[in-house]
């Protein structure tokens, strides 16, 4: 059969041969054994729903050993032969256009050179699933195939609910992920749903088919990165030959080198799962291999000497490098990790003095105890970070719930009223106040042609209106603008393309929805030769609800609350996006965060200028005046910019109050 007919056909008409375990590729760490034999029955039981009873005898038995060897049910035997990649948009069987980007956009979620463990469906973070299962695969792709503009496909924590009859004004697709009543949303709720078959953990970009590879990380890292050397270093100093230490090169943080590169320092990046840090050597995202600690010490020595723009991955584990650069007198000038601690007991930090191996077999067969080395890793961990910290170093969590873990853990992480934490989270420190308050996020787009020639104009046509804005705009985002035009002109060198022909930048509306309607206009008029998908991360100034991470830096109390993600994909929704996503969890952890998110299918009409300009300003803005209304006085001034430029815009400011008067009723 064609790849077009094995997308039409969905579920096989005849039953495949049992799969072989491919080891030619990371596999996702075996998960908890935590369903009781009933609930292993109706785990199987809700598996076989998607087949015909002819085949479940055969089925059942495969299925309950895959739960009881993986602790999952991924149906390897219905996994597709054809090659999982981002395929040139024409090549899709659709009678939608926009359902044909989101086929290309899910394929390139799987792709192996993209994801973390594409097997078992895994983007990125250890458990950011595109769907649980392949069965859920197949049947998505065959409905994308026959839907037609006046339908739309609603996912249920990636199972395809259906084609519902909508309209063209609707969304194609509606997706949620892991959308628990609040009282079953702990850590083990999702091990028991996730085996059960009835929900998963779309992360933030995995499940709502968004991610375009370490890109995507690799600018918002970037951003970060130079604003922290900004912080730690006196005005006009390069960061060259000082050192970035951190950890993790899986998923989303394997971005990290390729950002210390272009931020011009020396990156230490420690990984433990050899696979990974060889992944990304290959990849070309990090420059050098190191596995011994005698030769890591001499070799950042002489990049320190020599004023270097290195990055090193250490193969093992960070608390080590910590401690021996303590004890080595190498000072650290900027600090981080970003290991998924969202998912700390099932493979998302690996402790200090146990191999790779060691904490993967642990994990599984004595949890408790593998929680208990993990707790005494972070404790070690935070215990050197504290010593550097008091010779200089900057450190700053990078929204991967290192610092709730950490003082979970009972490390010594608390500031001195034993409420917030020592350290900053990024968006506290960096993002925040310099980006998110203003309205500057991730913007991304992808080119559905799949042709280079395709990317590179659209670099020009953003970096065109960038530099139209940074002459007339005001003096607090200039900073902001011209960080984005240097990433745009030094991204091709900078080899950032994983998998599709995508690109992403920070931009506030304005530059958004200015720069969509170039590309709009640009396929209207036949210069680009097929539709651009837009798209964000849910890092963002209105998408996410996270009160460690994106919503960090709200202090007036509202930080635990959820309120303007689901106005955020609300609003977006019958604003004109093509796809729609909430998702309940994220880097920071189930339980901590609600993300909301869109895609969105430029094809160059008229219809689509309109869309983008209503559906943008409104994604944007929506968290401006929430945050004005948090008293940030960043985005006050963003807000009150953009009430005197939209006249058609009415929001609710604060009126401040003195501080006398609070001061005087409370003495």
């Amino acid at each position: 059969m064609t790849f077009q007919e094995q997308i039409k056909q969905g579920i096989p008409t005849t039953l495949p041969t049992k799969a072989i375990y491919d080891n030619s590729v990371s596999h996702a760490p075996k998960r908890k054994d935590i369903l009781q034999p009933d609930e292993k029955k109706l785990a199987v039981r809700n598996a076989l729903r998607y087949f015909p009873a002819a085949w479940h005898e055969e089925l059942a038995s495969e299925f309950l050993e895959e739960l009881n060897t993986y602790g999952r049910i991924y149906m390897y035997r219905f996994r597709p032969t054809y090659s999982m990649h981002a395929r040139p948009i024409s090549e899709y069987p659709a009678k939608s256009k926009q359902a044909a980007a989101i086929m290309l956009m899910i394929q390139n979620n799987l792709d192996p050179a993209i994801a973390q463990h594409p097997h078992e469906l895994i983007t990125y973070g250890g458990n950011g699933a595109v769907f649980q299962n392949w069965a859920q695969y197949l049947l998505t792709m065959q409905y994308l195939s026959d839907m037609t503009d006046e339908q739309t496909l609603h996912i249920y924590s990636g199972h395809p609910m259906g084609l519902f009859p909508s309209s063209e004004e609707a969304p194609r697709v509606v997706v949620t992920n892991g959308m628990m009543i609040p009282n079953y949303s702990k850590p083990d709720d999702w091990e028991r749903y996730n085996a059960l078959g009835v929900t998963q953990y779309g992360q933030m970009t995995a499940g709502s088919y968004m991610y375009i590879g370490p890109q995507g990380i690799v600018h918002g890292t970037t951003i970060t990165v130079m604003n922290a050397f900004r912080k730690q270093l006196p005005e006009n100093e390069s960061p060259r030959g000082n050192i970035f230490l951190t950890s993790g090169l899986g998923g989303m943080s394997g971005a990290q080198p390729k950002a210390g590169n272009i931020a011009e320092c020396i990156t230490v990046c420690a990984e433990v799962n050899p696979a990974a840090a060889h992944k990304r050597h290959e990849q070309g995202w990090v420059d050098l291999l190191i596995e011994d600690m005698v030769s890591l010490i001499t070799r950042v020595r002489q990049a320190v000497e020599q004023q270097e723009v290195i990055s090193i991955a250490y193969i093992g584990n960070v608390v080590d490098v910590w401690e021996a650069f303590w004890d080595a007198n190498i000072k650290v000038s900027v600090g981080s990790d970003q290991t998924s601690l969202h998912n700390p007991w099932a493979g998302g930090y690996y402790p200090v003095g146990f191999s790779f191996e060691e904490s993967n077999k642990l994990m599984v067969e004595q949890p408790e105890a593998f929680k208990e080395v993990v707790q005494r890793s972070l404790i070690r961990q935070v215990d050197a970070i504290n010593k550097h910290a008091s010779r200089g170093t900057y450190f700053f969590d990078y929204g991967n719930a290192f610092l709730l873990e950490s003082s979970r853990a009972g490390a010594d992480v608390m500031a001195a009223d034993g409420i917030n934490f020592r350290y900053p989270s990024y968006v506290q420190d960096i993002l925040g106040p310099l980006c998110f308050d203003y309205g500057f996020g991730p913007f991304r787009w992808v080119c559905t042609s799949g042709l280079v020639e395709d990317l590179h104009k659209t670099d020009n046509m953003a970096i065109e209106v960038l530099e139209e804005l940074l002459a007339s705009t005001y003096p607090e985002i200039e900073q902001q603008l011209q960080d984005n035009i240097q990433w745009i002109r030094q991204a091709e060198a900078n080899q950032l393309v994983v998998g599709s022909q995508a690109r992403i930048l920070y931009a506030d509306a304005l530059g958004r929805i200015r720069i969509a309607k170039a590309f709009n206009k640009a396929i209207r008029d036949g210069k680009i030769t097929a539709p651009i998908v837009l798209g964000r991360d849910h890092h963002d100034v209105s998408g996410t609800d996270s009160p460690y991470r994106e919503t960090s830096n709200i202090y007036d109390g509202s930080k635990f609350t959820a309120d303007m993600a689901i106005h955020n994909v609300i609003g977006d929704s019958f604003r004109g996006a093509t796809w729609v996503s909430i998702h309940n969890g994220g880097g920071v952890g189930w339980g901590e965060v609600i993300n909301g998110g869109f895609g969105m299918v430029l094809d160059g009409s008229a219809e689509a200028d309109r869309k983008l300009e209503s559906m943008l300003f409104y994604d944007v803005n929506n968290g401006i005046a929430r945050r004005a209304w948090a008293r940030n006085k960043e985005a006050r001034q963003a807000i009150e910019t953009e009430l005197n430029r939209t006249s058609s815009l009415k929001v609710t400011l604060a009126n401040e109050v003195d501080d006398d008067v609070l001061n005087n009723i409370f003495q």
